[in-house]
């Protein structure tokens, strides 16, 4: 988690358009997540992934994921079976709240993502949090 990079407590609309590519070239961190804009009563979040994050689940709240740059791979621990997706550039994906899952990027990707404003990027349950990844309710944009 970058020290410059403070929690966001409230999340509101933004005035003036935000060029993803400007965001996501304003900071470094991977796994720690900058709020873009607001809607509603969701957060419109931008991240660096390289690696892996951690098994997780979010009880009340499905998690949008849209592939800015490069591939996401989600493992998901379904009632009855594991499965993996494969997201390239472009691609959406919605893990349906409850289930249990796991974000990967081998070879590194820029993700967007909607979530509920306060949502924890570990979820409600989680393993044990690795170094890497920013347990945080997403960090103001530069």
């Amino acid at each position: 988690m970058s020290s410059e990079s403070t929690p966001r407590s409230e999340s509101t609309p933004r005035s003036e358009p935000v060029s993803l590519s400007t965001a996501l070239a304003s900071f470094t961190d991977l796994w720690s997540p900058r709020i873009v804009t607001a809607v509603n009563d969701y957060d419109v979040r931008i991240a660096k992934v390289e690696g892996e994050h951690v098994w997780h689940v979010h009880d009340h709240t499905d998690e949008f994921f849209l592939v800015l740059e490069g591939e996401l791979t989600i493992a998901l621990r379904e009632t009855d079976s594991e499965r993996t997706v494969i997201l390239p550039r472009g691609s959406v994906f919605t893990v349906p709240r409850g289930t249990e899952h796991k974000p990967y990027a081998p070879n590194g990707a820029s993700i967007l993502m909607f979530e509920p404003t306060g949502t924890l990027t570990v979820g409600d349950r989680h393993d044990e949090v690795p170094h890497h990844v920013d347990a945080t309710t997403g960090h103001a944009l530069a």
